[in-house]
């Protein structure tokens, strides 16, 4: 079995949840175990809150997408922005870029959450244009008696 779906989505908060519900309802429909979905909905949301935060200017049509691959026994998402991307001079590359958020802080989880929620991660940025690129898979689990489950 395997599914995807792109979406491209303005930068507004509103676009979070609409990313989110469409992918709990894709891996509900495909009989994915829920609490692999719940982890994939809550990394999705973090990884949009991130493109809607920080991923452009601000300028007429700013957008950006999200991709879902539900294949065989991996689901792998990817967002990707037009802002400025991850400073690649950093130490440590993009990668950097997922550092623990000091105690007091009121943001910078996002990224530490979708590590801990997914198995493989990779932040980066568009081969050749501006913008950046978190993707992530998981390894399915699926309900008993799903209707689509990989043979």
């Amino acid at each position: 079995m395997s599914i995807w779906w792109s979406l491209h989505l303005r930068r507004e908060a509103a676009s979070v949840p609409l990313a989110r519900r469409l992918l709990i309802g894709t891996m509900e429909t495909a009989g994915v175990d829920p609490d692999i979905s719940f982890d994939l909905s809550v990394a999705l949301s973090e990884a949009c809150a991130n493109a809607v935060e920080h991923g452009g200017d601000d300028g007429p049509g700013e957008a950006y997408r999200v991709t879902a691959y539900l294949d065989g026994e991996l689901c792998r998402i990817e967002v990707a922005d037009s802002g400025a991307g991850f400073p690649a001079a950093a130490p440590g590359g993009p990668q950097e870029a997922a550092r623990p958020a000091a105690p007091e802080a009121e943001s910078g989880r996002g990224l530490c959450l979708i590590r801990e929620l997914a198995d493989h991660v990779h932040i980066g940025s568009a081969p050749g244009r501006a913008g950046a690129v978190v993707s992530f898979d998981k390894i399915l689990k699926w309900r008993e008696n799903a209707p689509l489950v990989a043979v």
